[in-house]
């Protein structure tokens, strides 16, 4: 299941995110969507992870959750 987190702050880091969802289960790709001009962070990422109720369990916990003084937002991409 693939998972879109938004309001990240722009400090916020790959790896930082995918710490943050593997204590939820098994984290396939994890994916911060950088600026091509500025290469800085555009605030969003997509985290893949292939056990869906793993995927429910991070969504469910981490929805709404401060990471960097942002309160993040965790859905299902489209």
């Amino acid at each position: 299941m693939k998972l879109l987190v938004r309001n990240l702050s722009r400090t916020t880091t790959e790896q930082e995110i995918r710490v943050l969802f593997s204590e939820h289960g098994d984290v396939k790709e994890c994916t911060l969507v950088l600026d091509q001009e500025t290469g800085k962070s555009k605030g969003f990422a997509f985290v893949e992870m292939p056990n869906e109720a793993e995927a429910k369990k991070a969504l469910k916990s981490l929805h709404e959750v401060r990471v960097a003084k942002n309160r993040i937002r965790v859905k299902i991409a489209q």
